[in-house]
C-alpha cells in the first residue's frame, strides 16, 4: 500500500497541481475522491475542520495546501527537484501571483460560465467558504462576464513570459512555478471545452502546457476513505523535526488555532509542535483516528492562541 495518499476529485485544479507533482516526482499514491462540497465526512477527523481540496496523508501526518503539499514531497523524494534555487525567488513569486490574483478572476468566469457542467450545490458551498450570500444562477452568470476580461488581460502575461524561447515559466528549469500558473488554466476545460478559445492564440502557451501535462499523474491505486481512516488510526505521527519560530510565534506546546486567511476559514485547534519560514504543525487527537499532526503552510495561514 503507497505510503503517501491524495483525498481529492477530478475537477479540483489544485488536486491537478499535486497530482501533476506526484507524476514529475514518479510517485505511488493512494487515491482517495472526496466530495467537492460539504459535508466532507471521511476527511474531516484527519484534517480537524479544514475542508479545502486536496489533502495529502502519509500515515497520522495530514498535509493541508498545495504550497506545503509540493514542499514535502520535495522532502520526501528531492529529485528531480520543483525548487531550483537559482529561479526560486521568481519562481515563489509567479506560483503566489497565479493562485491569489490570476486563480480568482478565473474561478469565477470558468465556474459562472460552465454551471451546467459542475455540481449544481457548488456555487452555494464556494460562497458560504468565503462568508457570501448563495448567489443565484443571473449572479454567477454576471459574475462571469465581469471576470472575463481580467482573465484575458493577464493570459498574455503568461505568454510573455514564454516569448524569449525557455521551455519552463521561470527560467529554463521546471518549478512550483510551472504548476501553479498550469493548474489556473487547464481549470479552463477541466470540465468541458467551451472556453478552450481563449488558449487558441497562444500557441507557446498550448505547448508548454503540452509539456507540464506529460508528467502524468504518477501511480495512483484508488482507495476508500474507510482504509485511508483505518491507516491514520494505526499510525503514530513522524517527530517533528527542530522548529525555528520567530520572536513573535506563540511557543512550542500552546493550544493554538489556524485558519486559512482568504476562504474555507474554518478554524482547525490543536498544540502547536512544529513551527518555522515554511510550516506550522498541530497535534490534535479525534475519536475516530486518534493522534494525528496537521500541518499548513506558514504564508496565507492565522495562527492565533485557542480561546
Amino acid at each position: 500500500m503507497p505510503e503517501l495518499i491524495l483525498h481529492h476529485y477530478d475537477f479540483s485544479n489544485y488536486s491537478e497541481k499535486a497530482r501533476l507533482a506526484l507524476g514529475y516526482k514518479g510517485l505511488a499514491w493512494g487515491s482517495v475522491t472526496i466530495p467537492p462540497v460539504a459535508p466532507k465526512p471521511d476527511l474531516t477527523p484527519l484534517t480537524g475542520g479544514y475542508r479545502r481540496t486536496p489533502v495529502l496523508q502519509a500515515g497520522a501526518d495530514i498535509f493541508c495546501d498545495t504550497s506545503l503539499i509540493l514542499r514535502e514531497l520535495e522532502r520526501r523524494q528531492p529529485e528531480p527537484t520543483l525548487y531550483p534555487p537559482a529561479l526560486a525567488a521568481q519562481a515563489a513569486m509567479i506560483a503566489y501571483w497565479a493562485e491569489h490574483q490570476f486563480f480568482r478572476p478565473m474561478s469565477l468566469y470558468v465556474s459562472g460560465t460552465n454551471q451546467d457542467v459542475l455540481p449544481p450545490d457548488l456555487q452555494a458551498d464556494r460562497s458560504r467558504m468565503r462568508g457570501l450570500p448563495v448567489p443565484d444562477a443571473d449572479t454567477v452568470a454576471r459574475a462571469a462576464r465581469r471576470n472575463a476580461p481580467l482573465v484575458r488581460v493577464q493570459i498574455p502575461w503568461i505568454d510573455a513570459l514564454l516569448s524569449d524561447g525557455r521551455s519552463w515559466i521561470a527560467g529554463d528549469a521546471t518549478s512550483v512555478a510551472d504548476l501553479a500558473v498550469y493548474h489556473a488554466l487547464w481549470f479552463l476545460t477541466a470540465r468541458t471545452d467551451r472556453l478552450a478559445h481563449e488558449l487558441a492564440p497562444y500557441p507557446r502557451i498550448r505547448d508548454w502546457m503540452a509539456r507540464v501535462r506529460s508528467f502524468g499523474h504518477g501511480r495512483p491505486q484508488p482507495m476508500s476513505a474507510a482504509d485511508a481512516l483505518a491507516i491514520a488510526r494505526e499510525a503514530t505521527p513522524a517527530a517533528p523535526r527542530a522548529s525555528d519560530p520567530f520572536p513573535e510565534d506563540p511557543p512550542l506546546g500552546s493550544a493554538v488555532r489556524i485558519r486559512a486567511d482568504d476562504y474555507g476559514r474554518d478554524p482547525v485547534e490543536g498544540e502547536l509542535v512544529l513551527i518555522d519560514r515554511e510550516e506550522i504543525a498541530l497535534r490534535r487527537t479525534d475519536p475516530v483516528v486518534g493522534e494525528v499532526v496537521v500541518h499548513f503552510p506558514r504564508l496565507g495561514y492565522d495562527l492565533r492562541p485557542a480561546r
